[in-house]
């Protein structure tokens, strides 16, 4: 079978010529169909590839001005946002500062209350305790002086009756006290 093979290949080539460049028909019918490819590529695809590849073209182009709006409103925003924040915080400092003001002050008005309130409630003591003292001393004279006028009776062994007399010397008696408790004070 392989001496049939060999003896057809052998007879088709002295027939066809040159087994690489292949018939007339061939490369006619060929061309044509190449033309009617390229034809209908040319017509039809080329221009739909086209326009797909525009559109592409300006969607992208479009969602970049899009985005580099987007970026440019942001970073508006962030400057206003910044802005804000440091007016935020300068009012805040500010509205710090008037409370420490106002603090102070509340507190010397706090202090200048409690110290003309406590300089009134010591004066107030001062003349009550003076107002006592005096009280107390008066009280004192008379307790003193009728005790000394029945002391004085009872040493004697009579009664001293005459008021006005004994209230003198009582009275003296007592001036002359005060006088050596002074000069005790004064050379101390």
């Amino acid at each position: 079978m392989l001496n049939a093979l060999v003896t057809l290949a052998a007879e088709h080539e002295e027939t066809s010529g040159n087994p690489l460049f292949p018939a007339a028909y061939d490369i006619v019918w060929s061309a044509v169909c190449f033309f009617i490819i390229v034809l209908v590529v040319w017509r039809v695809a080329l221009p739909r590839v086209t326009k797909i590849l525009d559109e592409r073209s300006n969607a992208i182009e479009g969602n970049i001005a899009k985005a580099d709006e987007a970026q440019r409103e942001a970073e508006a925003a962030l400057e206003q946002y910044t802005a804000q924040l440091a007016d935020a915080r300068k009012e805040a400092g500010d509205i710090r500062e008037a409370a420490r003001e106002d603090g102070k002050k509340i507190v010397a008005e706090a202090r200048d209350n409690a110290s003309t309130e406590a300089a009134r409630v010591t004066a107030a003591a001062q003349t009550q305790i003076e107002a006592e003292r005096q009280s107390a001393l008066v009280s004192l004279r008379s307790e003193v002086g009728t005790l000394a006028i029945d002391l004085a009776g009872n040493v004697i062994g009579e009664t001293l009756t005459d008021d006005q007399k004994a209230s003198a010397v009582v009275d003296r008696f007592l001036a002359d006290l005060e006088k050596s408790e002074t000069a005790g004070r004064a050379s101390s």
